[in-house]
């Protein structure tokens, strides 16, 4: 019997800001060190995948609750959703990642608070 992989969902950078600012979704950042030094949303909480996949836990701030994962341009934060996922954990990604959420005209700080820029 052939099984159907449900793929995961995908947001707008619009509907990820809506989700974790109205919402009690968490905005999970999956990219490496220096690129979340260089430039972030604000808000976001941050676990590079290559921690995800060694098997790494969530941050306090986000057990327990649905998690909008996004990246630079969205391939790593999908990788990381279907992870997530088959360990049970509500999560999305945003399409296109922090170059589309720059893009969008959302703000973007660096690991001081000042404005950032995506690397």
């Amino acid at each position: 019997m052939f099984l159907f992989r449900r793929s995961t969902a995908r947001v707008t950078p619009a509907q990820a800001r809506q989700r974790t600012t109205d919402g009690d979704a968490v905005l999970l950042d999956v990219r490496e060190q220096a690129e979340w030094k260089a430039g972030h949303a604000p808000g976001a909480v941050h676990v590079p995948l290559s921690l995800l996949v060694t098997g790494k836990a969530l941050p306090a701030a986000a057990e327990g609750r649905p998690l909008v994962v996004i990246c630079r341009s969205g391939h790593r934060s999908q990788q990381a959703a279907k992870l997530l996922t088959e360990r049970r954990v509500e999560a999305v990604d945003v399409k296109g990642g922090m170059n589309a959420w720059a893009s969008a005209g959302l703000q973007v700080v660096d690991d001081r608070g000042s404005s950032g820029r995506i690397a």
